[in-house]
């Protein structure tokens, strides 16, 4: 891992924050975009593009469009350019995230505007797969990609049907960021398990009342999902385009709920909202001896606690069972193909080549300092064996790509996730803040999501 010249802005960072999601839709929405014309065929109908139809349209002169909020991405699309001269790509911010997608859903109503590609989030690909809003790629030799990508990536960008709706570009598997120098202080062993974790919360606290063992911010439901896809919960199941098993509030969230409810109510963690300027001061100062974070954490703080220097390393999660390691992902986007694009051959094309590419690929994990989805990089010594200074000279490459393989692939996302992080923040978020009963807050959460997903005309499971 490289460090970063200067701390990433808020705005940079946003890509990667929960709240950037897609915005929610009704099932007449749903109808209605599913019987609007476009140049696309149906998934269950998608045949095969010959090899010489492939060559034809690349070296067919073209102007594809390309919405995405990468910074300096140029770099990376001159590679494809550079390989396909006869086709050029347009490079437009559409905003970041919601903003983004919000666009896009008003391009795609009106018929016109859209682009021919757009990034997107593993999170936010219900939302537009459900309006038949993107391409499937298997018929441009999507599929022959998947062993190229971490497992659990492919789950989160193929239909239930088989379809290809995007190709992965970047992670966000959780771990643990720890102070090595306040651990040792106290004589905390890093916690491997979540018990562990709790007693070490506990003795840090009463040792020193101005230390947590960490923060688990009441604005941040992205941290949430993420350790509910560790623990194994399946809190949004869908089958078709109606049909939805809405479970926020089953056996594996109480229990995520119990334990961080307890450790709230007992003030032995913090809870405030993350990626503000108290927050910011927090971790320079030494107020959390750890941050719950994903892949993508070992660089940002590397530029935002630049005072701690050294004194940092890496760890996986603590488990719940630690014979069966498992983690949860934060973060992470995918680029897909719009499925009213006119070039859908050298959209699909763009797609594939700018994350499998693996000059392409290792762009984005030293330009933009992305955490990779190939496996190549993954095993890549030069990436995997880069011993930063501001972690002490560990390897925390390496460390978060051992704990990407032990990420479920099978977790889903709702097709209204706005509304889910929205109602999670109103409801189990205030209870982590206020320091109430967490666990009546999950299933304030879950009657909420339910009477929501009725409204919009989904055929709702619980």
């Amino acid at each position: 891992m490289r460090r970063t010249s200067s701390t990433p802005s808020p705005s940079q960072m946003s890509r990667r924050l929960f709240l950037t999601t897609a915005g929610a839709v009704s099932l007449g929405a749903v109808l209605s975009a599913c019987g609007s014309g476009d140049s696309g065929s149906s998934s269950g109908s998608a045949k095969p593009v010959s090899q010489a139809d492939i060559d034809k349209a690349m070296k067919t002169p073209t102007q594809l469009t390309f919405w995405t909020w990468v910074p300096n991405i140029a770099k990376e699309v001159a590679l494809f350019e550079k390989k396909y001269p006869a086709i050029k790509v347009k490079v437009v911010n559409a905003g970041q995230g919601t903003p983004q997608y919000t666009k896009l859903r008003t391009a795609l109503k009106a018929g016109s505007g859209a682009p021919d590609m757009v990034q997107i989030e593993y999170q936010a690909i219900p939302t537009f797969t459900i309006t038949d809003s993107l391409l499937d790629l298997r018929p441009y030799g999507a599929s022959a990609l998947k062993n190229r990508f971490v497992d659990w990536t492919w789950g989160q960008i193929s239909g239930s049907d088989g379809e290809v709706w995007a190709i992965p570009q970047d992670t966000g598997p959780m771990g643990m960021l720890y102070r090595k120098d306040i651990f040792d202080k106290h004589g905390i062993e890093v916690p491997e398990t979540w018990d562990e974790f709790a007693e070490a919360a506990r003795k840090l606290h009463a040792a020193d009342p101005d230390v947590y063992l960490t923060n688990l911010a009441a604005n941040q439901p992205a941290a949430w999902h993420g350790l509910l896809w560790q623990a194994d919960a399946k809190p949004y199941v869908t089958a078709g385009k109606s049909d939805i098993t809405i479970s926020v509030d089953d056996a594996a969230s109480k229990k995520l709920g119990e334990y961080w409810g307890t450790l709230a109510k007992e003030g032995v963690i913090g809870v405030e909202p993350d990626f503000t300027d108290s927050w910011y001061a927090a971790l320079n100062k030494g107020k959390y001896a750890t941050w719950l974070t994903a892949a993508w954490g070992p660089v940002f703080l590397s530029g935002s606690a630049k005072s701690t220097a050294g004194k940092w390393r890496a760890a996986p999660l603590p488990q719940w069972d630690a014979a069966k390691p498992s983690s949860g992902n934060w973060g992470g986007s995918t680029t897909a193909v719009i499925r009213s694009t006119k070039n859908p051959v050298a959209a699909a094309m763009f797609a594939q080549f700018l994350n499998s590419d693996p000059a392409s690929a290792k762009m984005f994990a030293t330009e933009q300092f992305f955490f990779p989805a190939t496996k190549a990089l993954l095993t890549d010594a030069s990436f995997t064996g880069d011993a930063p200074t501001f972690y002490g000279g560990q390897k925390v490459n390496q460390v978060f790509a051992d704990i990407g393989d032990t990420v479920s692939p099978s977790f889903q996302w709702p097709p209204f996730l706005d509304q889910a992080a929205t109602d999670w923040t109103e409801t189990v978020g205030t209870s982590l803040a206020d320091k109430s009963d967490t666990v009546a807050a999950l299933g304030s959460w879950q009657e909420r999501l339910v009477t929501y997903a009725k409204k919009q005309g989904f055929t709702v499971h619980s």
